[in-house]
């Protein structure tokens, strides 16, 4: 036998692998297909079994069982996708030397952390529009100093004005 760790790594590649295959082969045809046929099934042995309460609790216990157990598979499918998800954002933002580093990992942000981060790039949208060329990109703290310099140069501008 292997070192505890090959053998949870075997065991979790081995659940990992079937459970990935299982995900996989439920979204297929021939899966919707052998769900219809056991329905089908189901309803034509209903005369047979005289639609007894057995016949009904065949069905509702088949169903719930699968639907609980397709509960996680799924959710751990969505989990996995949104890691990977994840990590391909993270490596794009990481590349790009334009990009916001604090956006790596925002997952692991609270949801009070979330919404300064959201109002921040509120505001960046809001500072844009008022920019005399918007199609530059700017971080939220380049948006606010030339917002700062451009009201300044406003407030200049207007004091100069009424002086005249």
């Amino acid at each position: 036998m292997g070192t505890p760790t090959e053998e949870t790594t075997n065991k979790s590649s081995a659940f990992e692998r079937a459970s990935t295959a299982i995900i996989n082969f439920s979204a297929t045809s021939a899966m919707f297909g052998i769900a219809m046929g056991l329905i089908f099934l189901w309803l034509v042995t209903g005369p047979i079994f005289m639609y007894s309460n057995t016949w009904l609790l065949i069905v509702n216990t088949g169903t719930s069982i699968i639907t609980f157990l397709m509960v996680f598979l799924i959710q751990r499918s969505q989990n996995k996708e949104s890691i990977a998800v994840q990590l391909k954002l993270n490596e794009l933002i990481a590349a790009n030397n334009s990009a916001s580093n604090r956006l790596l990992n925002i997952q692991d942000l609270s949801e009070g952390e979330l919404n300064v981060l959201y109002e921040h790039y509120r505001k960046l949208v809001e500072l844009t529009q008022q920019a005399p060329s918007n199609t530059q990109s700017h971080s939220v703290e380049e948006a606010i100093t030339i917002n700062e310099e451009l009201d300044a140069a406003n407030k200049a501008d207007e004091e100069k004005n009424a002086a005249q």
